[in-house]
C-alpha cells in the first residue's frame, strides 16, 4: 500500500500595501482640449485624459475615494487618496463623498476634483477648459445631479459635461468590440463597493423603470468577514483590520457554484487541511519567560552587568559635572567678598538663599569633598574596579533573570530542579499568530446571493433578477438573458460566472437559451468605456452634441438637465404644477351681520391637481 501523503499547509502573509503619493503629470499636447474621463466610484476614483492610447494602459490616477482631515485643520492639510499611505491609523478620520452609491457630500467631492485636476497638470484656480466625462449612479436623483453640475460649471467653469452609468459604459465597451453596429439588448449585473444593480437594456437604451438595486456588495462582505474572524480569534482583534479583510476578499475568496455542497466538502479533515489558507500575522519572536540554557542566561547576565555599569558611570559623570559647575559659581561669589564688592556679594547670597559668608564657605568645602570623591570613583570605574550600587539602579529589566541579579533573597538553589527526561511542550509563536481562513472564503461572497446570512431582510441578486425578468414578455426575456453581462469590482471572485449560469439554469424554462459574459476587466472597463465614448463623440463647439451638456444648456435648462446617450440614465424632467386661476362660481362669500359698513371676506380655493402633492391657495380680501 502506498503511504498517505501529508497535506501541504498553505501559509500566506498579508501584503499590507502602502500607497505612495501620485506624481503631477503633464497635459497632452493636442490642438483641442482633450476630455477628462473620471470614473467616480465609491471605492476607487479613476481619472485620465481621453486620448488614443494603448487599450490595456490603466488610467494614470487610481486612488481610494476618501479624504482625511482632522477637526479644525485647514483645507490645505487634507489628505486625499494615495496621500494616505496607511488607512488604518486614520480610519476614524476618513470621509467619503458617497452615501451608499450617491454623491451627497459635495465638499469632499470638490477636494477630490482638486486632487484630480492638480495631478493631471491643470491649474484649477482660473477654470478647467476641458470637457468632463463623469460616471454617476443608476437613476441618480435630480438634486444630486443638479449639485454636481453646479459644482462643475460654477466652480470650475468647464465647457461641457457628460454623465453616464459605469455599468453601461462597461457593457458597451465589451459589446462594441464584438458587434459595433447593432444596438444591444441585454441585462447588466453590476456589483461594486456599496451596492449591486440590475440594469436591463432594451435596443441600446436603459430601461430605467425596471432597474433594481440590492444594498449588498463589497463593503458588506468585508465587514462580515471581519466580524467572523474577530469572533473566531478574540486575541487578535487589533490585527483584524478592514484593509486586511479587503485583501482577503480580493486574493483568497471564491464563489461556490453550489453553496451547500461546497460546505459539505469542508467537513472532511483532508479537504480542510488542503484548502484552508493560513494567514500569518506579523509578530515578534521574543518569548518572555521562555526556556533558555545556562550559557544563555549567564551571557544575558554579563550583558546586563555591563549595561548597568555603563549607566552608573554615566550618572557619576553627570553628577560630577553638576557639582563642579555649582562649586565654580560659589567660588566666584566668594571672590566678590575678597575684592571688596560687598553689594554684589550680598545680592548673590540672597539669590543662593544663604545668610552669611561662613555658610558659603561651608557649602564650598562640602562640594570640594564631593567633587574629589566623584573623581576617585571615576578613576576606579575606568580601571575596572568599580562596583555596582543597587541603590542607584533605576533601569527596568527586560528579562526575568535580571530580578535575581538585583535581589539576593531568592537564590537559584531554592528552586526545585526539573528532571531532564521531562519534555516541555514548545510554544509555537508563529502558529499562534496565524488566522485559519476556511469556510469564510466562500461564506462572505455568498451574501451577494443570500443577504440573510448577515441579517439583511432583502432579496439576493438572482431573486431580484427573476423579479425583473418577470416584468417583461417571454420574447423580451429571451433577448435579455441571451446577453447577460457581469461587471464591477465585486464580480471578480473565481466561480462567479459559473454560479450565475447555474442559477439561471434553475430559473429559466426547460431548454431555454441564455449566455453569460464576464467583463474583460471588471474593475476598469467602466473607465475604458467612458474613454472610448468620449473619443467617438467629441463635443461640438456650438453645443447640441448628443450626450454633452454645455454651459448654455446648464443656464437655460437647469442643473438637473441630462443629455441622453447610449450609456446614460433616462432624463425625466421635474414638472412643477401651477395653481389654477380662481373662479367666482367656486368662491364662498360670508357676510357677517353688523350695523356699520359690512366687510365681506371671500375665500377662494383651487382643487388639488393629481400631479403635485400641494397646491397654492389664493386668498383675495374684498372689502365692500
Amino acid at each position: 500500500m502506498a503511504a498517505k501523503r501529508e497535506p501541504v499547509c498553505q501559509i500566506f502573509s498579508f501584503q499590507d500595501i502602502k500607497t505612495s503619493p501620485d506624481p503631477i503629470f503633464e497635459p497632452p499636447a493636442t490642438s483641442t482640449p482633450a476630455p477628462i474621463v473620471i470614473d467616480n466610484g465609491s471605492f476607487q476614483t479613476r481619472a485620465d485624459w481621453a486620448t488614443p492610447a494603448d487599450d490595456f494602459a490603466p488610467p494614470r490616477l487610481l486612488f481610494r475615494s476618501v479624504a482625511a482631515r482632522s477637526r479644525g485643520a485647514a483645507r490645505g492639510e487634507t489628505q486625499i487618496g494615495n496621500d494616505i499611505p496607511n488607512l488604518e491609523p486614520l480610519r476614524w478620520l476618513l470621509k467619503s463623498q458617497f452615501d451608499r452609491n450617491v454623491v451627497v457630500n459635495f465638499e469632499i467631492q470638490e477636494l477630490i476634483y482638486d486632487y484630480v485636476f492638480t495631478h493631471l497638470g491643470i491649474a484649477s484656480e482660473g477654470s478647467v477648459d476641458h470637457p468632463i466625462v463623469l460616471t454617476e449612479a443608476p437613476c441618480n436623483p435630480l438634486h444630486c445631479r443638479q449639485m454636481m453640475s453646479e459644482l462643475l460649471f460654477e466652480c470650475y467653469g468647464v465647457p461641457f459635461v457628460s454623465y453616464g452609468v459605469d455599468g453601461l459604459y462597461s457593457f458597451y465597451h465589451n459589446n462594441t468590440q464584438r458587434n459595433p453596429r447593432q444596438p444591444q439588448t441585454g441585462i447588466v449585473l453590476s456589483s461594486g463597493f456599496h451596492c449591486s444593480h440590475i440594469l436591463p437594456v432594451i435596443n441600446g437604451r436603459l430601461d430605467a423603470a425596471n432597474c433594481k438595486r440590492v444594498n449588498v456588495a463589497g463593503s458588506q462582505a468585508a465587514s462580515y468577514l471581519q466580524r467572523l474572524l474577530q469572533l473566531k480569534y478574540p486575541g487578535h482583534l487589533a490585527a483584524i483590520t478592514l484593509s486586511r479583510m479587503e485583501e482577503l476578499l480580493h486574493e483568497h475568496s471564491y464563489t461556490a457554484v453550489d453553496y451547500q455542497e461546497e460546505l459539505e466538502k469542508w467537513r472532511s479533515p483532508e479537504f480542510y487541511e488542503r484548502e484552508v489558507h493560513r494567514m500569518q500575522l506579523p509578530f515578534s519572536g521574543k518569548v518572555p519567560g521562555g526556556c533558555v540554557s545556562v550559557e544563555e542566561r549567564q551571557e544575558r547576565r554579563a550583558q546586563q552587568l555591563r549595561r548597568l555599569q555603563e549607566i552608573n558611570a554615566r550618572r557619576r559623570e553627570e553628577k560630577l559635572q553638576q557639582d563642579q559647575e555649582r562649586l565654580d559659581r560659589l567660588i566666584a561669589v566668594q571672590e566678590l567678598l575678597e575684592d571688596g564688592m560687598l553689594d554684589q556679594f550680598h545680592k548673590s547670597l540672597v539669590e543662593l538663599n544663604m545668610d552669611s559668608a561662613e555658610e558659603l564657605q561651608s557649602y564650598i568645602n562640602k562640594l570640594q569633598l564631593a567633587v574629589e570623591q566623584g573623581r576617585q570613583k571615576l578613576l576606579h570605574s575606568d580601571g575596572g574596579e568599580g562596583k555596582m550600587e543597587v541603590s542607584e539602579l533605576e533601569q527596568p529589566m527586560d528579562e526575568a533573570d535580571g530580578v535575581a541579579l538585583m535581589d539576593s533573597d531568592f537564590p537559584e538553589e531554592t528552586l526545585p530542579e526539573k528532571p531532564a527526561n521531562v519534555v516541555q511542550p514548545a510554544f509555537n509563536m508563529a502558529e499562534y499568530h496565524q488566522l485559519f481562513v476556511g469556510t469564510e472564503r466562500l461564506r462572505c461572497p455568498e451574501i451577494l446571493f443570500q443577504p440573510s446570512l448577515t441579517g439583511e431582510d432583502q432579496m439576493g441578486l438572482m431573486e431580484t433578477l427573476q423579479y425583473v425578468l418577470a416584468r417583461y414578455t417571454p420574447e423580451q426575456q429571451e433577448a435579455l438573458v441571451s446577453n447577460m453581462f457581469l461587471t464591477g469590482g465585486n464580480m471578480q471572485y473565481p466561480g462567479m460566472k459559473e454560479r450565475v449560469e447555474r442559477e439561471l439554469l434553475a430559473m429559466r424554462p426547460f431548454q431555454s437559451h441564455f449566455k453569460v459574459t464576464m467583463a474583460s476587466r471588471p474593475a476598469l472597463d467602466a473607465w475604458y468605456g467612458a474613454r472610448d465614448w468620449a473619443l467617438e463623440h467629441p463635443p461640438s463647439g456650438g453645443g447640441g452634441a448628443e450626450g454633452w451638456i454645455s454651459k448654455q444648456d446648464y443656464e437655460e435648462k437647469g442643473g438637473e438637465y441630462l443629455s441622453e446617450h447610449c450609456a446614460s440614465n433616462v432624463f425625466i424632467p421635474m414638472k412643477i404644477a401651477k395653481a389654477a386661476p380662481a373662479r367666482p362660481a367656486e368662491s364662498s362669500v360670508t357676510t357677517p351681520a353688523s350695523t356699520g359698513p359690512a366687510a365681506a371676506v371671500t375665500m377662494v380655493t383651487s382643487p388639488l391637481t393629481p400631479s403635485c402633492s400641494t397646491a397654492a391657495v389664493a386668498v383675495p380680501m374684498v372689502t365692500t
